[in-house]
């Protein structure tokens, strides 16, 4: 569905990207995993159009993409959930929800909207019960929440969450990753997570890639990356003494 080829990108002088390869088929999972500066955010904002890679290839559903614009990948079904949720905080929830059909409404109609607005109340009760609230006053789960919901209502063919847990309490992010799971089980949804949270992306992930200095260093299915030492060492807390 999703395959990118040897792509650099870089940053001025630096070399954020190099050669990096990776691919999602329909309805899977797939984590990517690192530390900062591993070139994770920006291996998504290449897909999503963001930035410009400087060579290599991405394509979507057997069309290449790499230098389309933000828009038309949105609507070819490209959703990118930034890091930091960056949903609007003067406006209600319901409202930033609309906000993410914006493109869909001449086709669409509000009526349709309106009803798929509803369906984001039922898989987050939580939405539903602050839709009237400001987004700025709700608490980071429910933000992160609100940018996966208003990410939907874009009707995403593969969806690019950046850092779902980033700042969250352990309880919320469990129950976070649990939405996400939902997402895929109830709506068949396409998935490429980026997470620092080793273990609880790979609970859900089907396969993932861990980034170094912008390089796919490590590949495999979520079993084989959290048996792997080098990923245990270094993202799961367990040195040669065990447990830490």
């Amino acid at each position: 569905m999703l395959r990118v080829k040897n792509i650099h990108v870089y940053y001025g002088m630096i070399h954020a990207l190099r050669a990096v390869s990776i691919h999602v088929k329909e309805k899977e999972i797939v984590a990517l995993l690192g530390g900062n500066g591993s070139g994770k955010t920006t291996l998504l904002s290449a897909i999503s159009g963001v930035v410009r890679p400087a060579a290599g290839e991405i394509a979507f559903n057997g069309r290449e993409i790499t230098r389309e614009r933000v828009d038309r990948l949105v609507r070819a079904g490209i959703i990118h959930v930034p890091e930091g949720r960056q949903i609007f905080g003067p406006l209600t929830v319901e409202d930033n929800l609309l906000l993410g059909a914006y493109h869909r409404f001449s086709l669409a109609g509000k009526g349709a909207i309106r009803a798929e607005v509803d369906e984001i109340f039922r898989l987050f009760p939580v939405l539903g019960e602050r839709r009237r609230q400001l987004g700025g006053t709700l608490s980071g789960g429910e933000q992160q929440m609100l940018a996966i919901g208003r990410a939907l209502l874009s009707r995403p063919k593969v969806l690019l969450l950046d850092e779902p847990s980033m700042g969250l309490a352990p309880r919320v992010v469990r129950e976070i990753f649990e939405h996400i799971s939902r997402l895929r089980k109830e709506l068949g949804m396409t998935i490429l997570l980026v997470e620092q949270n080793a273990r609880a992306a790979l609970a859900i992930a089907d396969r993932g890639y861990v980034l170094e200095t912008g390089r796919v260093v490590l590949q495999g299915s979520s079993e084989e990356l959290l048996a792997n030492r080098d990923v245990q060492r270094a993202y799961l807390g367990r040195g040669r003494n065990g447990p830490r």
